[in-house]
């Protein structure tokens, strides 16, 4: 078996709904990363077999395989194909681990991998909307398979968030800490230039657009819940986004015949689910499943980086996997930085390789709760000597 390896990966930086992106057609915010992605790879572009990016609510101008879509708009070359992924949240985190796994098995050599998410143009759930327009009330409606086996149970990310927080018995006012906390991380991540290298300015939209230098605990606590009698609030959620990363996946014979530098090397990949009802518990199954696969421990990682769906998908999972907390989300996550639905798992992967190339860290694990109660797990070793 090959060895697959992340030469370049880029991002925008995420814009809030309505911000600095959201006027930005999908294939244009996604070409801009490509074409950064490229040319600081110094890669020939035809030599590209496959670009594979993750995207949500394909439809309007993010349908019609809007990877193509983006390469295209990008300026390049034609002769390579691109294809689309929805794993819901984890959509692009999964584009990853199908370049890893192309290059890997030894079928390609060199394939883009990433996420492409403009929320303020096609809001969440606009897929569903339009089956609603089509007569159908939801995709599990009408199903009788679904139905025998999980009854007419509300799917909702909302109702599965408090599940969580009543099962581990999260209060309100710790999830509260938590949130402050991501904002005060990513703040300071800003305010320090920790993601200067690793996003390309984008309309005149230079940094993250979500952390809060006005949020305090009082504010969060006079938020209503977002689900009547839950503990649940949006300052406890992530924030509806607008943005697109990249990342370019290598095998050794790609490195020596472009020249390129292995900044670090895909340990590990997999994907577990769980229960579809609850739906954000799976991050928790699955980081142990991989804990396993490889033979490492949670303190083996120097950096992690999860998914902030809710505090609670997060506090739950710290609960059960027993993680320093100083090591998750080191510069904060999506309460602050934002979600991007199909482009969030390649942003998270950007800012993991370059939080451990700051650091000097040597491996990294990434995990994120996804429709239908899954998860996806990748872990990445950094080479070579720190910038």
């Amino acid at each position: 078996m090959s060895e697959a390896y992340i030469v370049g990966a880029v991002r925008t930086p995420v814009g809030r709904r309505n911000g600095g992106l959201a006027r930005i057609h999908p294939a244009d915010l996604g070409a801009h990363v490509l074409r950064e992605l490229m040319d600081g790879s110094g890669a020939d572009p035809s030599a590209v077999e496959d670009v594979i990016f993750g995207c949500v609510d394909t439809i309007g101008p993010q349908a019609g395989d809007v990877a193509r879509t983006c390469w295209l708009a990008a300026g390049l070359p034609e002769e390579v194909p691109g294809v689309t992924v929805d794993r819901q949240c984890g959509s692009s985190q999964q584009a990853l681990h199908f370049a890893a796994q192309a290059v890997l098995s030894g079928t390609s050599d060199l394939v883009v991998a990433g996420g492409v998410q403009n929320m303020s143009m096609i809001p969440i759930s606009s897929a569903m909307l339009a089956g609603r327009a089509l007569g159908h009330e939801s995709p599990f409606a009408g199903s009788k398979g679904w139905v025998a086996r999980y009854g007419t149970q509300e799917v909702s990310q909302f109702t599965g968030a408090e599940r969580i927080a009543a099962e581990w018995d999260i209060p309100r006012e710790e999830m509260e800490r938590y949130a402050y906390e991501s904002h005060r991380r990513a703040l300071h991540a800003i305010d320090a230039g920790y993601f200067r290298r690793e996003t390309v300015p984008c309309e005149g939209v230079a940094a993250d657009e979500g952390p809060r230098r006005d949020t305090t605990l009082d504010r969060m606590a006079a938020l209503k819940p977002l689900v009547e009698g839950g503990r649940l609030t949006a300052a406890l959620a992530s924030q509806i986004s607008d943005g697109a990363a990249a990342l370019l996946i290598a095998s050794p014979r790609a490195v020596r015949e472009h020249g390129l530098t292995p900044r670090a090397r895909v340990h590990h990949l997999s994907a577990r689910g769980a229960d579809p009802i609850t739906m954000l518990t799976a991050p928790i199954p699955a980081t142990v499943h991989a804990l396993g696969m490889t033979g490492m421990a949670i303190d083996d990682f120097d950096a992690i980086e999860i998914n902030e769906a809710f505090a609670s998908v997060v506090l739950a999972w710290l609960k059960e996997t027993g993680a320093d907390p100083a090591r998750v989300n080191p510069n904060g996550g999506a309460i602050a930085l934002g979600h991007p639905l199909g482009a969030t798992g390649a942003v998270l992967a950007v800012k993991l390789l370059h939080e451990l190339e700051r650091t000097g860290g040597r491996y990294g694990l990434q995990t994120m709760c996804e429709g239908g109660g899954q998860a996806n797990v990748t872990v990445i070793e950094r080479l070579g000597a720190s910038p």
